[in-house]
């Protein structure tokens, strides 16, 4: 049995919105002070639309939507919150009409998707898209766009995914005379004719139109929004017996998700952090095996950097045979974690004056190795302290609370100077609940290599778990710096390695 004299409960993290002010959440600061920092202010989001004709209409029905005040699905409910409306929240004007709007044939796009081969199937529907928006940019390089939004029909979606198979009745003919089998001797064994080399290159992407789109238009800095036509008009998508197609958040709770995300990507910033600590970096590691890689060892690393603003940049690091079949973790060379760190701390330099970072908290879900810290170290002036932190949810330690409400969100248990456990999740005094469904699980917190105070390390990530600008709630269950671990190392993957991909902000992969 736990003493609970061994237990405390960390204050929960401020946020700093417009004009300074501090709230603990998210929607109480937008909605009295306004984001943090807006460059649109007074102005309008310059959006270009790519969709069919069909998903031009449910867009300009969806921002008309939220111009105006959405009211919550309950009332007197403190865990749901009208929103106002777009321009009422962020001072700035979301245009029914984009500034540019590409049209997708619809015809087309419908066989493209319905090919046999799916990679073909994929490559094809997603080059309806990027290809288009990568054209634009080359034909209309005056014109500048704040935020591409990618509508897709539901089939696209549907079929657009790994693991999916289209009916004997609808499926189309493919286009190329190859097949997985032979595009893999190819990418092996290159052939004479050019154009059976490009052919096989298409399945060196991911079966995924979301991450393969994100993935595609890396090369040309562009951020994109993929929004299902369902999700903007879930009404017009029933299923056979009249029930919706798909079970959606309350309209007001989707609006303000969306309409955050929307202005994060666009460039601006909702919140950040209120107690920052000066000189603090937070880094994320990413790693991902590669699909047809030359060996079943081989793995693309990448890694997140966070400032206490909330800012992040990913950096994609080397290809190399970084998994180990044995113990089933990653882990990079010496020299590799020296280069990777090499760009971080050159990154944080020059938003900073030329100053380095005095703490470098690097957070892994795996353990580090001597060589990798050993790496990260070398690069670092003398006087910044790194500090490699694990962190993975623990779903062997329950708590429970005698009375009618769960452990409170975060309770810490420091159990050693090195180890500890963080209820990132739980009871919410400001929602009266706590927003989940199960008895909440742990974080497991352990200090693997270098020096730090253990509650310090559990109060950072806590905070962390507070910057997720992809939806407008009260807080994660994960810090950021891992939460888009995995979809982050899906992106960086999901096509041919890119080695003169540049280290871009966090908006271009989530």
């Amino acid at each position: 049995m736990t003493d609970p004299r061994n237990l405390t409960a960390l204050t929960e993290p401020a946020l700093t919105f417009g004009y300074g002010q501090q709230m603990e959440h998210p929607k109480d600061g937008l909605l009295l002070y306004g984001p943090y920092y807006n460059p649109f202010k007074g102005g309008r989001l310059r959006i270009g639309l790519i969709s069919t004709n069909a998903g031009a209409m449910r867009y300009t029905s969806w921002v008309k939507r939220l111009a105006k005040a959405i009211h919550p699905a309950k009332t007197d409910d403190p865990n749901h919150t009208i929103f106002p409306g777009f321009q009422a929240v962020f001072e700035t004007e979301w245009p029914e009409t984009p500034t540019i709007h590409l049209k997708v044939d619809a015809d087309i796009l419908n066989h493209a998707i319905h090919m046999e081969d799916r990679h073909q199937a994929i490559h094809k529907s997603v080059s309806l898209y990027a290809d288009a928006i990568a054209s634009s940019i080359r034909e209309r390089s005056e014109v500048s766009i704040d935020l591409w939004i990618a509508v897709l029909p539901e089939e696209v979606y549907r079929l657009g995914r790994p693991q999916s198979k289209v009916t004997k009745d609808e499926r189309q003919k493919s286009e190329l005379l190859m097949d997985k089998k032979a595009a893999t001797r190819l990418l092996r064994e290159p052939s004479l004719f050019d154009e059976d080399n490009r052919a096989a290159k298409i399945y060196l992407y991911e079966l995924n139109f979301h991450n393969q789109m994100k993935a595609r238009l890396l090369q040309h800095k562009v951020v994109v929004q993929v929004v299902r036509e369902t999700t903007l008009e879930p009404e017009d998508f029933k299923k056979s017996n009249g029930a919706p197609l798909r079970t959606l958040q309350d309209p007001a709770t989707l609006a303000w998700n969306l309409a955050t995300t929307v202005f994060f990507k666009a460039g601006g910033q909702p919140w950040k952090l209120s107690s920052p600590r000066p000189g603090v970096c937070y880094v994320g590691i990413v790693f991902k095996k590669e699909a047809l890689g030359i060996s079943e060892n081989n793995a693309c690393c990448g890694a997140q950097m966070f400032l206490d603003s909330g800012d992040g940049v990913v950096f994609r690091g080397a290809v190399g045979p970084w998994y180990s079949p044995t113990n089933k973790q990653f882990h990079l060379t010496r020299e590799k974690a020296r280069e990777l760190m090499e760009l971080i701390v050159k990154a944080y330099q020059e938003s900073h004056d030329g100053e380095a970072p005095t703490e470098l908290f690097i957070h892994g879900k795996t353990r580090f190795s001597y060589e990798e810290w050993e790496g990260f170290r070398e690069t670092v002036p003398d006087n910044c302290r790194v500090v490699c932190v694990r962190i993975r949810e623990d779903l062997s330690l329950k708590l429970y609370r005698c009375g009618l409400s769960n452990v409170p969100r975060g309770l810490a248990w420091a159990i050693t100077k090195t180890k500890g456990y963080l209820w990132s999740k739980g009871f919410i005094p400001r929602l009266q609940t706590y927003p989940g469904r199960e008895v909440p699980n742990p974080l497991s917190i352990e200090i693997v290599r270098g020096e730090a105070d253990i509650s310090l390390v559990m109060n950072d990530v806590l905070a962390l778990t507070k910057l997720n600008y992809n939806t407008c709630i009260f807080g994660d269950g994960v810090p950021v710096t891992l939460r888009f671990a995995d979809a982050i190392g899906e992106i960086l993957t999901a096509g041919p390695i890119q080695d003169d991909l540049p280290p871009l902000p966090f908006r271009y992969y989530i």
